[in-house]
């Protein structure tokens, strides 16, 4: 999975076509083998459009979802993803003229949104935007510095200055379109040039990193950080523009709603369908991974740490679940800080599924894309368990894809070809019978 915001080649794909039905034999009697690049070969770039103007760890695949799209809702239909991360379903649904419901605990959805489901029907100016780079890099009134209590610790401090001046700037303006573009190029350059590893999710400072940073300042590294900073804002204006052409003449909707937990939020509607990819049983921290960002767009620690203190790995379960396949595997650990992980994930990710899909209209379906990790080499079947749980609750199970994981590519810097030991990713069905 490419997470490049750096990758410059990415087609206007058309938005109407229909998935094409696989003629792969499946693996069992349970699961269909399928490869959604091959169903979905319009997209050929998963981070084409307004997908790749920021970096998040473990991005939904677009193929994914715009195959459960396809197949399992129809134009004008209300698609919430209660785990929206990136935004993907957001992107994918408003190219498909289905609108969405959006949820995530982390607030960097509210901030990357408006950029990547941008409504406006005019193209954006190159000239404009170039005209307020221009004043940012001659500005010198204004500095912001993150509320962030150990900020002087990732940054030199010649760097920490000129970032500070340049997001004072752009902090002290008119908020819009193009202030958005500066703000996620400033976010690129605020990570690379600190001296957290910049192609690794977490912050991460390292000696080979501190070694990078202080050869960098022998050098001319403020041309450097300008460069990048122009190069990747005039990117993303052209990504933006793109897909305002594709777009201009869809009016339907994309709400969406960062800093809440799914779990017990009051949803304002019935939806038609519900597509969704849950955190990952053994990397669920996505607020930790992109605390830094959150820090420069203005947000504070104890807003971060209060966030941060809800996600699954510091969040004790407020129930246990119970299946057979789950039960089963709580019995064979004989680790108990693998056991309460084991509890708080099934717990909190059935809470936020289970919320959002009582809201399912009848006959709906519910599409969830997840893995089979493994926690104490013991493998974790999680459509299964889901299975067990939702067949108890008044959903039908219409069938499970398995997709094999070839290569993925995180952050550009390792080749991991088996995330946490996976071979496979599943995309389960469910079909809501009950009123």
């Amino acid at each position: 999975m490419k997470n490049d915001i750096f990758e410059e080649q990415y087609p206007l794909f058309p938005i109407d076509t229909q998935s094409k039905v696989s003629d792969d034999k499946t693996t069992s009697d349970e699961t269909e083998l399928v490869s959604f690049r091959e169903l979905v070969p319009e997209i050929t770039d998963t981070g084409y459009l307004t997908h790749a103007i920021v970096s998040y760890p473990a991005k939904f695949i677009p193929q994914v979802v715009r195959y459960a799209i396809n197949t399992y809702t129809k134009e004008g239909d209300w698609i919430i993803d209660p785990f929206a991360g990136s935004g993907t379903v957001g992107v994918e649904a408003y190219l498909c003229k289905r609108n969405a419901i959006l949820f995530d605990l982390n607030l960097f959805l509210n901030h990357i949104m408006p950029l990547k489901v941008y409504r406006g029907k005019e193209r954006l100016k190159i000239e404009s935007l170039g005209n307020l780079l221009d004043g940012m890099i001659k500005n010198n009134t204004h500095r912001f510095t993150p509320s962030w209590s150990n900020v002087n610790y990732w940054y030199a401090p010649e760097i920490l200055e000129l970032l500070s001046q340049y997001w004072g700037y752009i902090h002290n303006i008119e908020q819009d379109a193009y202030t958005g573009i500066i703000k996620a190029a400033l976010l690129k350059v605020s990570k690379r040039f600190s001296y957290t590893e910049h192609r690794t999710p977490k912050l991460a400072r390292s000696k080979r990193k501190l070694a990078t940073i202080e050869e960098l300042l022998t050098e001319n590294w403020r041309e450097q950080l300008i460069d990048i900073v122009y190069d990747h804002s005039f990117k993303t204006l052209n990504r933006i523009n793109d897909f305002v052409t594709l777009t201009r003449h869809h009016n339907n909707q994309v709400d969406f709603h960062g800093g809440v937990d799914s779990s017990y939020i009051d949803l304002p509607r019935e939806c038609d369908a519900l597509i969704t990819s849950p955190p990952y049983l053994q990397a669920q921290e996505y607020i930790r991974s992109t605390k830094m960002d959150l820090y420069w767009l203005g947000h504070n620690d104890e807003e971060i740490q209060t966030l941060s203190r809800l996600e699954i790995p510091y969040r004790k379960a407020d129930r246990i679940i119970h299946t057979k396949t789950l039960d089963n595997i709580r019995d064979k650990l004989t680790r108990q800080d693998l056991c309460n992980r084991l509890d708080s994930y099934f717990c909190h990710t059935i809470n936020a599924l289970e919320n959002t899909m009582n809201r399912l209209k009848p006959n709906a379906s519910a599409c969830i894309f997840v893995g089979n990790p493994r926690i104490d080499g013991i493998t974790v079947e999680l459509w299964r368990i889901l299975v067990e749980y939702f067949t108890e609750r008044g959903y039908q199970f219409e069938k499970v894809y398995e997709d094999r994981i070839k290569t993925r590519q995180l952050f550009g810097v390792r080749k991991n070809k088996n995330p946490d030991g996976m071979k496979s990713e599943y995309l389960l069905i469910l079909r809501k019978t009950t009123v």
